[in-house]
């Protein structure tokens, strides 16, 4: 763990920029589940961790991430909160440590969709809270080989903090870092991960698929599946429902196959 008193500018918890009165490495995880776990994985050399998540069984997982569980007030309390939870819960998460949350704690989400989490957090969370919204590009399927190198997207949203989160993750995880807006976001994401998710849930439903006899192209859009088969149902959901722009997207390549599938029976 580094020095709580080090003056690394990549560092989130530097408190140069904030109204906390002391340095901190402790990282508050509201959710602690596969994603949740996967963030403790990589964190825990940079942060002291406590998580909340009331799903039982999951002290194993915590002790092997070196996660402390606790309480959400507890967690909420941290100098970074991170909510790893679905879109669906943000609004009752959000509700349930905005009294908590510290003067210049920094509140981010890593949610696959940007614009709708956004607006939830920045109604609910005290002014005095600084906020980032994030989306790492992968998963525990697509990490599972290390995250150096994968691509995040972060959000700038409320305080200045934000920015030094992006040179954290870019120099200490070596991640390659995006900074967008929420809105950039979810109009490049409804093609890039509406379309995977949409075409990886069709093709599974046409399973057993050719295993013997395939092409390498073939192989890649197999494997393309298989990074997402296992996504808990309700990141597809979200990719589908809570990103504004999907529906259009969605509309239009059905519409483009359909035209298609016309063209071919002619």
């Amino acid at each position: 763990m580094p020095n709580a008193a080090s003056s690394d500018t990549t560092a989130p918890f530097s408190s140069e920029d904030g109204e906390i009165p002391f340095k901190s490495t402790t990282l508050g995880l509201i959710g602690f589940g596969a994603f949740g776990q996967l963030i403790a994985q990589h964190l825990h050399p940079h942060f002291d961790i406590r998580a909340f998540d009331p799903a039982p069984g999951l002290q194993p997982a915590a002790a092997q991430h070196h996660v402390t569980l606790t309480s959400l007030e507890a967690a909420a309390r941290c100098f970074v909160v991170v909510l790893a939870l679905p879109v669906g819960r943000m609004e009752e998460a959000v509700a349930a440590i905005a009294p908590h949350v510290q003067p210049g704690a920094l509140v981010l989400d890593v949610g696959s969709v940007k614009v709708v989490p956004t607006e939830i957090m920045q109604r609910g969370l005290p002014g005095h809270v600084q906020i980032a919204a994030t989306h790492p590009l992968f998963g525990p399927q697509s990490a599972r080989e290390g995250i150096k190198g994968l691509k995040i997207a972060v959000c700038p949203i409320r305080g200045r903090r934000c920015l030094r989160l992006a040179a954290f993750l870019r120099r200490q995880l070596g991640l390659q870092v995006i900074v967008t807006t929420p809105e950039e976001h979810d109009r490049d994401a409804a093609t890039v991960q509406g379309l995977t998710h949409l075409i990886a849930k069709v093709l599974v439903q046409m399973e057993p698929l050719p295993t013997r006899l395939t092409t390498r192209s073939f192989d890649l859009l197999a494997a393309a599946v298989g990074m997402v088969r296992h996504d808990a149902p309700e990141v597809f959901e979200a990719i589908e429902r809570s990103n504004p722009y999907a529906p259009d997207v969605r509309k239009r390549f059905f519409a483009l196959a359909s035209a298609l599938d016309a063209q071919l029976a002619k």
